[in-house]
């Protein structure tokens, strides 16, 4: 067991990456915050596009053809997250909190609520009302999703996260229900201000409203070597 200061967050930023690799890379980090050995971390990430199908979902909300899916390069992954299926590819800001709940409240709603919380804050900061819809997770702007929220939980650390749509390919939603929501569209940080959004900057947002609405006291880059994580997931 490692001593950090209380409230540490570490922040690991690993740029675009495919989603396999970083799933598991996840999981390595979930066993490390149960054993104590690291803070609470975040990991930031665009993924190479990917449907991903949570516990809770459906093959059947996958309505994309074969043909579309080799043509837009979509791969499709059933993952251990609640939830139904989503997208994630470049453009979106994909996070990953590998949080001890210990160090903040031992509840699944109040994560969510936190999360969803993250975002309300971000996007007020460029002038965007984020809101809550009853019955649903997520952040929305009216009847359109901003940010998907899915998470799975092992004796109460934390892994997945967030999709928050920053410059996202809106036209790739076009092969699934969207966490099985027939009714309500998407939207993304791009569309709704009319230019697209720098990502370094969404990111240092998202990083201060996280600061911000978690407590965390004290704020480092994730004292690991980004650079052979990254070339451990290529190999």
């Amino acid at each position: 067991m490692v001593s950090f200061p209380y409230k540490t967050l570490s922040i690991i930023d690993l740029h675009r990456r495919s989603y396999r690799p970083v799933w598991d890379f996840q999981r390595r980090l979930q066993q490390l915050r149960i054993d104590q050995e690291i803070p609470d971390t975040l990991i930031f990430v665009e993924h190479d596009p990917v449907y991903t199908i949570g516990k809770n979902g459906s093959d059947l909300h996958v309505i994309a053809s074969g043909e579309f899916l080799k043509e837009k390069g979509i791969e499709v992954v059933h993952v251990d997250r609640g939830g139904d299926v989503t997208y994630h590819g470049p453009g979106q800001l994909v996070g990953y909190p590998i949080f001890d709940l210990h160090q903040h409240r031992q509840s699944v709603s109040y994560f969510m609520r936190q999360l969803e919380q993250v975002f309300i804050e971000t996007l007020a900061e460029w002038g965007l009302q984020g809101s809550r819809m009853e019955g649903y997770t997520g952040v929305w702007i009216g009847d359109e999703k901003i940010t998907a929220l899915g998470v799975r939980i092992s004796r109460w650390v934390t892994m997945h996260g967030f999709a928050f749509n920053v410059n996202t390919d809106l036209s790739h939603y076009a092969g699934i229900i969207p966490c099985g929501i027939f009714h309500k569209g998407v939207t993304s940080l791009e569309k709704e201000l009319g230019r697209p959004a720098d990502m370094e900057a969404v990111k240092k947002t998202v990083l201060q409203s996280f600061q911000n609405v978690f407590g965390f006291s004290e704020v480092r880059a994730a004292p690991v070597d980004t650079e052979a994580v990254a070339n451990e997931m290529e190999g």
